[in-house]
């Protein structure tokens, strides 16, 4: 065995496994983006609804579900990417700091 193979085998045994640590837990709750999905669908399925009896249509309630499942989809990425670039900068703040 060479010595370079020596030290990095030394090196190697001493060499910590890595611990779980609060940050590594889930970024936001689940339950924020199934909220935002339905309450999206249900308030513009609704107008459309509202505005298909007032106009007498019949097809904008099935576009007001579809926006509200679109913008939904949309709050939950924002929320969720918000919070999660806010918890980088964090990190990267701490290890700063050592």
């Amino acid at each position: 065995m060479t010595e370079s193979a020596a030290s990095v085998r030394g090196a190697m045994a001493r060499q910590l496994p890595p611990t779980a640590s609060p940050d590594d837990s889930p970024k936001g709750d689940p339950w924020h983006a199934f909220g935002y999905i339905v309450s999206g669908v249900a308030v513009y399925g609704l107008a459309g609804w509202a505005l298909d009896r007032w106009l007498g249509t019949d097809f904008l309630v099935a576009i007001g579900i579809l926006i509200g499942a679109g913008f939904g989809i949309y709050m939950t990425y924002a929320r969720f990417n918000k919070a999660s670039a806010h918890e980088d900068k964090r990190l990267h703040d701490k290890r700063l700091g050592d």
